[in-house]
């Protein structure tokens, strides 16, 4: 084999874009962990360097459509790589930041490096592989994602305990850089534009973003402003009318931003809602569960980081299996069979009580590894596989942007519940954050947010099966248009 050839090759292409997916999913998870560091170092409350997550968050969310439309109109490849570039700038400048303001822009521009990966990442391994080995190779990317979130927590103690906290943004650096020179002998075939218009609509794309991050934003802050505050119902008006007048301009657009013509897909428009109510569901248990090991069972932090790897770890190890044996019995099974079993999953841990030893709490969780790990891949290939090749870039977007916003609803509606059931119960306003003093108390509206994650997953499992037959349908050449 030439040289040419080992760039070209399609395992050496998914070699390259796990590392970008390991490199995004690492530093969003090891970001946490520095969060108390940070706080002290830069001399900044709690509510401040929160933002440190949630102007993260909020970028990528912003930017994802749009970096998929224009990887359609410029390259998928070119704009992936590019990423590599801009994410090791930003993190290099993190590490560099003296002050908290500085760390937050810092922050964004790592993000919009983060959504040139994620927009683009599914897109160029769904042009790369065909459809019989497709899921195969989303199921290794969908690994790299649990691999990056098992790694970020412990990988992140050893690097702040050892060189302080800006070493988990130079780690960065070196990767992205490697990244970067591998990519440009490796993404030379998918740096071909997919559709033939230099027309880039802005007014949409600045829409788009009011729209979003308006929403995400009053989500994130309405607990602690009270649903019913002035300030809630002012940024979900601003959000509504946004959105209104988004869609209004995406439908009589000649090349909208986002193409919603995509819905009409029932493969796309089934997966998509499924994946959504899956990471609604899944965030649920990722914030609450460590309150729940150390508050209520009184285990100390590393035993709360072994208990929680249960889930990613199970998941890295079922996902490339799921996606290779989607490839041969299609997605139907796997995506509703996993939600079902996550399902099972929340049901099962409202069995959990006031003394529980750490590995069957540790099973249970091992169950969501497995019932995500049976979604994922397959939930991704058939999304990917029913759209138009020019629109994978779009798509790919749409992707990641429904599994941020699952995340971010997930972690908001979850707290929101278990705090509204805390005050019925007690009658007094409980910070999910405060030392548990009443377990028992805790532990029933801990199970009140579980039986409800239960019912969103069955929700998706109904919305799986809608996909039944529509393996094959796509738009038509005039439609696409």
């Amino acid at each position: 084999m030439n040289e040419t050839s080992i760039w070209k090759n399609k395992w050496f292409i998914l070699a390259n874009v796990c590392v970008g997916t390991f490199m995004a999913t690492l530093d969003g998870s090891i970001a946490n962990v520095a969060l108390p560091t940070m706080s002290h170092a830069l001399h900044v409350h709690l509510q401040e360097i929160q933002w440190v997550v949630t102007a993260y968050l909020l970028t990528i969310c912003a930017w994802l459509p749009i970096v998929g439309k224009l990887a359609d109109m410029f390259g998928r490849g070119r704009l992936y790589n590019f990423g590599f570039l801009v994410f090791a700038m930003g993190s290099a400048l993190c590490a560099l930041s003296g002050s908290y303001v500085w760390l937050i822009l810092s922050r964004i521009l790592q993000a919009f490096g983060a959504s040139l990966l994620m927009a683009n990442s599914q897109a160029i391994v769904s042009a790369t592989f065909p459809g019989s080995e497709r899921g195969r190779a989303l199921g290794v990317t969908g690994a790299m994602v649990s691999v990056g979130s098992l790694t970020g927590p412990a990988l992140g103690g050893i690097l702040i305990d050892a060189f302080g906290w800006s070493s988990i943004f130079w780690i960065n650096v070196p990767i992205g850089v490697l990244g970067f020179l591998v990519g440009t002998q490796t993404f030379r075939r998918q740096t071909k534009r997919q559709l033939e218009t230099n027309y880039f609509d802005w007014a949409g794309s600045m829409l788009f973003m009011i729209a979003i991050i308006s929403l995400l934003y009053t989500v994130s802050n309405a607990d602690t402003w009270g649903w019913g505050s002035e300030l809630t119902l002012l940024g979900f008006f601003i959000s509504i009318v946004a959105w209104v007048l988004f869609v209004w301009r995406q439908l009589r657009a000649s090349q909208p931003v986002v193409d919603l013509r995509l819905y009409k897909i029932n493969a796309f428009r089934a997966g998509s809602i499924a994946a959504l109510l899956s990471f609604v569901s899944l965030f649920c248990t990722n914030v609450l569960m460590p309150f729940y090991l150390e508050g209520v069972l009184h285990l100390d932090t590393r035993v709360t980081g072994y208990t929680m790897a249960a889930y990613p770890l199970t998941m890295a190890l079922v996902a490339p299996f799921s996606g290779w044996l989607s490839d041969r019995i299609g997605p139907l099974f796997l995506t509703t069979g996993g939600l079902c079993v996550n399902a099972l999953g929340f049901a099962l841990l409202n069995t959990l009580g006031l003394y529980e030893r750490a590995i069957s709490v540790a099973l249970l969780l091992a169950m969501f590894g497995l019932g995500q790990g049976m979604f994922q891949s397959p939930n991704n290939s058939s999304v990917m596989g029913a759209v138009p090749r020019e629109r994978l870039g779009t798509a790919g977007g749409l992707n990641a942007l429904v599994r941020n916003i699952g995340m971010i609803l997930g972690i908001t509606l979850s707290v929101s519940l278990l705090s509204w059931r805390l005050h019925q119960m007690t009658g007094k306003i409980v910070p999910v954050g405060a030392q548990i003093s009443q377990p028992m108390d805790f532990l029933a509206a801990l199970h009140t947010v579980f039986w409800s994650a239960s019912a969103v997953c069955v929700l998706g499992a109904l919305f799986s099966i809608t996909r039944a037959g529509a393996r094959n349908q796509k738009l038509s050449s005039a439609e696409a248009r």
